[in-house]
């Protein structure tokens, strides 16, 4: 199956929330159970990895049987981004077999109030 494809904007200096929901053509939730999951943020993709979540604590949370993966980037690593565009993926592995769930783009919006 081809990744989808999701652009998003995120806040300098904010967390940053997203659920997703994995289901079939019929809408019915693909269960993940066993699966990890990764996802790296890169200002191009041949650059240096600017931002990496996980599974097992890292940002990135699979609730198994209900297809959910839960994404958060914390305050403190948005704070760290440089305002302007990024482009990321999110991977599964299912027992060693990697599969690319979604893809796109991730603009950065500056922080202009800094705590």
């Amino acid at each position: 199956m081809t990744a989808g494809i999701y652009n998003f904007t995120l806040d300098q200096g904010s967390v940053f929330y997203i659920n997703l929901h994995y289901q079939d053509p019929n809408g019915n939730p693909i269960n993940l159970t066993g699966n990890t999951a990764r996802m790296q943020l890169r200002r191009q993709y041949s650059s240096p990895v600017v931002l990496t979540l996980t599974t097992g604590g890292g940002g990135i949370v699979i609730t198994g049987a209900t297809g959910d993966i839960a994404i958060e980037i914390t305050d403190e690593q948005t704070e760290t981004l440089e305002e302007g565009f990024y482009v990321y993926d999110l991977e599964l592995n299912n027992g060693g077999v990697i599969s690319r769930l979604i893809q796109g783009t991730i603009t950065v919006s500056p922080q202009v109030t800094d705590y």
